[in-house]
């Protein structure tokens, strides 16, 4: 890797870690700069405006999340424990302190950009979507693979996922609740053997 990239990575490293505590909004090249000891005209010379900045650590936070919690999960056979792998990849993903100080960026974003129209709403609506419509191809192969029931909605099923999700994130930041990773597991077994098949039921992990 070339020094430019080098630099471009380090800084790319603080912005998704800043913006976990600041939101995207917070986010500024005098903010980053301060926190990286360096000038604002230095890091001008990779992002060329707030912006600029903004949709860069975006994409990097997104392509993150894809990388810690959607690759390994491919690597699980299909189907209900391709599911749950997933699940508790996208789990421990919020427990990324050390990158993530602040909590999952783009769960924050989700809110701070709901009715903000521009380019970084564009992007975020995009990601989003482009997960919706990858976690509904997951449990349509748990469908076809005979794991859960051949009635089960998709994208009904991945709206109630995503609600866990979204209930485990305000549980852990705001309340502080000790058992929230708990609660989120008992959920998801619940939602699950709502929809599975009694074979599954039996044979799925605790």
């Amino acid at each position: 890797m070339r020094k430019g990239e080098q630099t471009r990575s380090l800084i790319l490293n603080q912005a998704v870690s800043l913006a976990s505590q600041v939101g995207l909004e917070g986010l500024s090249i005098g903010s980053l700069a301060a926190r990286l000891n360096l000038s604002k005209s230095g890091l001008f010379a990779h992002f060329g405006s707030k912006e600029d900045l903004q949709l860069q650590t975006l994409k990097e936070a997104q392509l993150r999340f894809a990388e810690a919690v959607f690759r390994p999960a491919l690597k699980i056979p299909p189907g209900l424990p391709r599911l749950r792998a997933l699940f508790s990849n996208w789990l421990d993903w919020l427990q990324r302190g050390d990158e993530l100080p602040g909590g999952s960026l783009m769960l924050a974003a989700s809110a701070e950009y709901d009715d903000r129209p521009g380019a970084v709403r564009d992007l975020l609506l995009a990601g989003q979507r482009e997960l919706r419509g990858a976690l509904a191809k997951m449990i349509r192969l748990a469908i076809d693979e005979g794991h859960l029931k051949s009635d089960t909605d998709p994208w009904q099923l991945t709206f109630e996922l995503i609600g866990i999700i979204l209930a485990t994130h305000h549980d852990q930041r705001l309340l502080g609740d000790p058992r929230a990773l708990e609660r989120a597991g008992r959920a998801f077994d619940r939602l699950v053997a709502a929809h599975g098949r009694d074979r599954m039921r039996a044979a799925s992990p605790s």
